[in-house]
């Protein structure tokens, strides 16, 4: 008797341009196969059920959905996966990969970006492993990575430290300590702040580090207004840098 087939899970990036005011043209941060890859499918897991319907209508304008838009399936990931992130939770994400197990290829699709990378989806990418589902990423924009390459700052060791704290003294304190470790190890720091918070997260930078430490702000990544400029804070406080609520930016900083 034949096996029964189990469904691939493929990691769709999505384009970095969600919320934004402007949207950049599809096919110049998504390849073709990706997009065909993603019209193809009819089983989603996503961040955001309406953001992902959006994209599929978008891509569905250059290479014809296989099924109906509403006729998708679409399951969003929970919201504590969202506040809490995918460590440390206590939830099955396997519940979620049952049209897999049935044979069903399914897609995995984050609001902006590479799903599992600074945004929730790595509980389902486990979980499909554990199940033996094959897993395959698509190429796509991947903010960070863009913002790492583009610093000038070094990629041959970087971490991602993700938010920083709000209150503005813990914010200050915790910025102190990267340094410090960015300093020593000559790592470089990569940081995201929701975009409404960006200018207070720029000034806390340059109240903060060291004039000799290079910080490079990644504004737009992809769209047509994207601004990257890499200098020393004590270059940056000599200009008058503002930046858009509305844009997200990636920073970066290190020896």
């Amino acid at each position: 008797m034949a096996e029964e087939r189990l469904g691939t899970l493929y990691l769709v990036p999505a384009p970095l341009d969600f919320h934004c005011d402007t949207q950049v043209a599809l096919d110049w941060v998504l390849p073709m196969h990706t997009m065909e890859i993603a019209s193809s499918l009819s089983h989603w897991v996503c961040e955001n059920a309406k953001s992902a319907r959006a994209l599929l209508k978008r891509i569905d304008a250059i290479t014809p959905l296989a099924c109906a838009l509403q006729a998708q399936t679409l399951l969003e990931l929970p919201r504590e996966v969202h506040k809490k992130g995918d460590h440390g939770t206590a939830w099955d994400a396997k519940t979620l990969l049952q049209a897999a197990l049935q044979g069903h290829d399914m897609g995995l699709l984050s609001e902006a970006g590479m799903p599992a990378v600074a945004d929730p989806g790595s509980s389902l990418v486990r979980a499909a492993h554990d199940l033996g589902l094959q897993v395959v990423p698509l190429v796509g924009p991947c903010s960070l990575l863009l913002a790492l390459a583009a610093s000038g700052l070094n990629g041959q060791s970087f971490t991602f430290v993700g938010y920083v704290p709000q209150d503005a003294v813990a914010r200050k304190a915790h910025l102190a300590t990267l340094e410090k470790l960015a300093l020593h190890s000559g790592q470089t720091h990569i940081l995201i702040e929701t975009p409404y918070r960006n200018a207070a997260v720029l000034a806390a930078l340059l109240d903060t580090l060291k004039d000799s430490t290079r910080l490079a702000v990644c504004s737009g990544l992809t769209l047509p207004q994207m601004h990257i400029q890499s200098l020393r804070v004590a270059d940056w406080k000599r200009l008058q840098t503002s930046l858009d609520k509305h844009t997200p930016v990636v920073f970066a900083f290190g020896p």
